[in-house]
């Protein structure tokens, strides 16, 4: 029998080797065919007497990455149709295409032959949970080898028995740690958990498999004999009594009870430790159909995975225009941004020729790739040859003649027009005339950068946020009079350093900084009405954002936050800035020279290392302080989110963001908004339009009238319509809930 997806092969021994390839396909991924096919593949080798074991692995450098895209899709279309046809039924609908996997898997685990997965490359997910179902499992130790269950990251958890398998196999406390939080393992870290058998040379990864089989593996899992005994001895010992009774406060401080997935994880590992395997198994379809059926569930995996795979993939690049792989670019301005967006290209392969005003300045560039990657060869994260080869493709050098053979130069000096405009005249004078140039600015609008260049259609904005190696967005920003050809390079170039790129039409502070800074400003009135500034803080934490928003304000710089309030007076006049807010901000940098971080005081106080960073205890001097039975910590954190999601529609009504897909991503990995809401739009559509609406009018009867609701959203409240109804991303052929 043939398959479309898979190969097999049978030696002199006996042994199946399963191979699974999918053609026009870069990875791996679970179809609704592919587990067909697995099916009928179990089935084949059970009645196939010459058969005595299964080796799977895949014909790939990866294993696999787990489910496909259209696979998730399928599940949130079959529940919102059988919602809509019949709500008795949906539910027992979904519960039973959501075990179809865990079944499948669990039909390989009791086939009566030996399976034993070899894993060659990055497992994950669904792939990781087959694996586990594999009477044996042989990792590579090749560095490209990750194992996890990172399901949790995107509003789920694992489903296919993972919860089940781990909680067998490790011990709780390690399988709690690697499940809640995503965790990747390293196959040495994978095997001292016990989740996998052998880990050997890539050249060996078959032959060892096939050893395992010959050797007598046993088809049988090991929670299927007599006698099993869970690592640790089970929930009802003392160690158990120790680790239950902490493990849900653990989890609630690390996620505020945000993410019904991470708690639904404790539930299943509790209770199924306690059923035999198969009523675990069905516990634990119980959890997973109900934590789909969530709104933090269907809108974390819609941004953070359908929509981010989309971006990624150029769903905003322009069609009709040939994709272009880069050869070489030209970084101007080797400060820190400069010099990291120099090292994020030349590790994506490509020759940067790093210019600054002197050939000293441009080296002191380059240092910061030295020490990038000195450390990561340190940490074992590269090699000294890798290391060296990333190196040899930066140019530090004062010389714009460089630049003539450069297909892209990003643009990175200081935010001030008149230097920008001097380093556009001299670069435009030697670069080639199909080249495209791109700013980096934060806040500076593209189309006035634009007019000190003499082809216009050819310049455009391509935002990078710091630390540049380590965050994955980037604005690419649209002026006046882009063209197509400048917006298709840049999202290439992003493609190819491995960035997600959002697209955004040209407005001071694009669009995460506006967010970012309406964040910064709510806090501002906070501390002038008098919250305790460990309120503000904490009650951001608990709403989901990663940092409180007077620790990213010290982060970006209190100073800046000054310069930018004072070019938006120049700019826009008086009533751009409340007063209150200028005279907090003068106070701190003019008065106190607390800037920030870079200077070890702002908002907070910097100590030595290994002391921890702390609240200025003299914040409290500044303004009279409300006591903390006064505040309401809900009403801090509905603030909070409310302030940035209006900021975002605001953006969508002015066109500035045109797809919600992006203002969702962009607000998630720009700065962290509260992920379990899927972003900014989510966030808003996930409690409905209506009553969105409603608590901006009561915020803004309550805090002012920034809170009022926009034009666009009375609108839209009034129509009953959500933003992905409204700016449906998909066009007509695809209506999105």
């Amino acid at each position: 029998m043939t398959y479309k997806n898979f190969t097999i092969e049978t030696d002199a021994d006996g042994i199946a080797l399963v191979t699974w390839d999918m053609p026009d396909k870069s990875m791996n991924v679970f179809t609704e065919e592919v587990m067909n096919e697995i099916d009928a593949i179990v089935d084949q080798v059970v009645s196939d007497a010459a058969v005595k074991g299964v080796v799977f692995t895949s014909g790939k450098s990866t294993f696999s990455g787990g489910a496909d895209l259209t696979m998730i899709r399928s599940m949130f279309s079959l529940l919102q149709e059988e919602q809509a046809k019949n709500p008795d039924t949906a539910m027992q609908k979904l519960f039973d295409v959501a075990g179809r996997m865990n079944w499948l898997w669990r039909k390989i685990e009791t086939c009566g032959k030996p399976w034993v997965s070899a894993i060659n490359g990055v497992c994950m997910g669904g792939a990781f949970e087959l694996s586990l179902a594999c009477h044996g499992r042989v990792a590579s130790n090749a560095k490209s080898v990750k194992l996890a269950l990172p399901e949790v990251k995107v509003g789920i958890f694992p489903g296919a028995g993972g919860t089940q398998r781990v909680a067998r196999l490790a011990n709780t406390q390690d399988a709690l740690q690697m499940m809640t939080t995503g965790q990747t393992l390293t196959p040495s870290r994978a095997k001292a958990m016990n989740l996998v058998h052998q880990v050997v040379e890539p050249d060996q990864l078959i032959p060892a498999a096939k050893q395992m089989i010959k050797d007598g593996l046993k088809p049988v899992a090991p929670w299927d004999e007599k006698g099993f005994k869970v690592p640790g001895g089970g929930i009802w010992t003392p160690a158990a009594a120790q680790l239950w009774p902490a493990a849900p406060a653990i989890l609630r401080r690390e996620t505020a009870g945000n993410y019904p997935g991470a708690l639904a994880i404790l539930k299943c590992v509790y209770e199924g430790l306690q059923v035999p395997f198969d009523t675990g198994l069905k516990i634990e379809q119980r959890y997973f159909t109900q934590v789909l059926r969530s709104t933090e569930a269907f809108s974390m995996i819609r941004s953070l995975f359908i929509s981010m795979q989309e971006l990624g993939k150029g769903a905003r690049r322009p069609a009709g225009v040939e994709k272009k792989k880069l050869e070489k670019i030209g970084v101007v301005g080797a400060g820190f941004m400069g010099a990291s967006i120099a090292y994020v290209s030349a590790a994506a392969g490509i020759a940067v020729s790093l210019i600054d005003r002197d050939d000293e300045a441009a080296a002191k560039g380059k240092a910061v790739s030295e020490k990038l990657v000195a450390d990561s060869v340190a940490k074992g994260r590269m090699s000294k040859e890798d290391g060296e080869k990333l190196l040899s493709l930066i140019t530090p050098t004062a010389d714009y003649s460089t630049l003539s053979d450069v297909s892209l130069v990003v643009e990175a000096v200081f935010e001030d027009r008149q230097v920008k405009k001097d380093v556009i005249e001299k670069v435009e004078a030697v670069l080639p005339e199909t080249a495209i140039f791109a700013s980096n600015t934060s806040t500076l609008p593209i189309t006035g950068l634009a007019k000190n260049s003499k082809r216009p259609k050819q310049f455009i904005g391509v935002h990078f946020f710091s630390p540049v190696e380590k965050m994955m967005l980037t604005e690419v920003i649209v002026g006046e009079e882009t063209g197509d050809e400048a917006l298709a390079v840049a999202l290439d170039y992003v493609s190819q350093i491995k960035k997600t790129p959002i697209v955004v039409n040209d407005t001071r502070g694009f669009y995460v900084n506006r967010c970012v800074f309406r964040y910064i400003n709510e806090a501002y009135d906070m501390l002038i009405e008098g919250v305790p500034a460990t309120m503000i803080e904490n009650a951001a934490k608990m709403a989901g954002m990663p940092v409180g928003p007077l620790s990213l304000n010290d982060e970006v710089a209190v100073d800046l936050s000054q310069k930018i309030m004072k070019a938006s007076i120049a700019d826009l006049g008086e009533a751009s800035v409340k007063p209150e807010h200028m005279a907090l901000v003068n106070k701190l940098v003019d008065e106190l020279d607390r800037r920030g971080r870079k200077n070890g005081k702002g908002f907070y106080e910097y100590p030595a290392k290994p002391a921890k960073k702390f609240l200025w205890p003299g914040l409290k001097d500044l303004y009279p302080q409300k006591p903390a039975s006064q505040v309401d910590v809900n009403v801090l954190k509905q603030r909070l989110l409310v302030t940035i999601a209006l900021e975002a529609a605001r953006t969508v009504e002015e066109s500035i963001v045109t797809d919600p897909r992006e203002a969702d991503v962009g607000s998630i990995l720009g700065f962290g908004f509260a992920p379990y809401t899927g972003g900014t739009l989510s966030y808003i559509d996930g409690m409905g339009v209506k009553t969105f609406v409603a608590l901006c009018e009561k915020l803004a009867a309550d805090y002012g009238d920034h809170f009022k609701p926009t034009p666009l959203l009375l609108d839209m409240a009034a129509k009953g319509e959500t933003f992905y109804s409204r700016f449906n991303p998909y066009g007509a052929e695809q209506k999105a809930a």
